[in-house]
């Protein structure tokens, strides 16, 4: 399916059923906000890499406006629905302040593997552990896919963009376990460091070599 979308280009990503909030407070934002929450429409939210808009971005839905604030800018909740991919970047429309796009929906395959998934959990727990940091997620671990854990997995958002461009399920699952073996490696040796640098200047109890 290919069609026209009201767009809105962040640097970030935002993945298919997560909810983010955000600020709105540019003219040309608030007029297409206001829009689509009375018309009942999504925009899309493009990710913008290196200041470019990037190729791929994901269509959202206004869950609520929070606060409309006296000067008009707003506090909304949005919420990931599907990847789109530009094919087309409309910069002027006629009476309209925004820009636009002409997008498809690259074909997803979103049939992981439950024991990968497992893998990943284990190794996303033991990262936070290193870290020692706390996350709860919304859904049970059998019913959590890799888009829902990917913000709580330490990735850039260069990292984050290139995950939303699989479109396996099972690729994003591979593509975290990846991520996260390295980062866990790279914790513990900084862990290690840590500990050898607790110990200069105290005293030791070296093991010594029999004659």
């Amino acid at each position: 399916m290919t069609n026209f979308v009201p767009v809105f280009p962040l640097n970030m990503v935002v993945f298919p059923g997560e909810e983010v909030n955000l600020h709105i407070f540019e003219p040309r934002y608030k007029q297409l906000i206001k829009e689509c929450f009375s018309d009942v429409k999504p925009f899309g939210i493009p990710a913008v890499i290196n200041n470019q808009i990037a190729e791929m971005g994901t269509l959202v839905r206004i869950q609520d406006i929070v606060k409309v604030y006296d000067n008009g800018e707003m506090d909304i909740r949005v919420k990931g629905a599907m990847v789109f991919r530009v094919l087309e970047l409309i910069k002027r429309i006629p009476d309209k302040l925004y820009s636009g796009a002409i997008v498809n929906y690259p074909e997803t395959n979103e049939a992981g593997s439950p024991a990968l998934m497992k893998q990943v959990l284990l190794q996303l727990r033991e990262m936070h552990t290193l870290l020692k940091v706390a996350k709860q997620f919304k859904h049970p671990d059998d019913k959590l896919s890799a888009f829902d854990i990917a913000h709580h997995a330490g990735l850039s958002v260069s990292e984050e963009y290139e995950l939303l461009g699989l479109s396996q399920e099972i690729q994003r699952q591979e593509y975290l376990k990846r991520h996260l073996t390295r980062t866990i490696s790279v914790l513990k040796e900084t862990e290690s460091l840590k500990e050898k640098i607790k110990l200069n200047g105290h005293f030791r109890n070296p093991g010594s070599l029999e004659l």
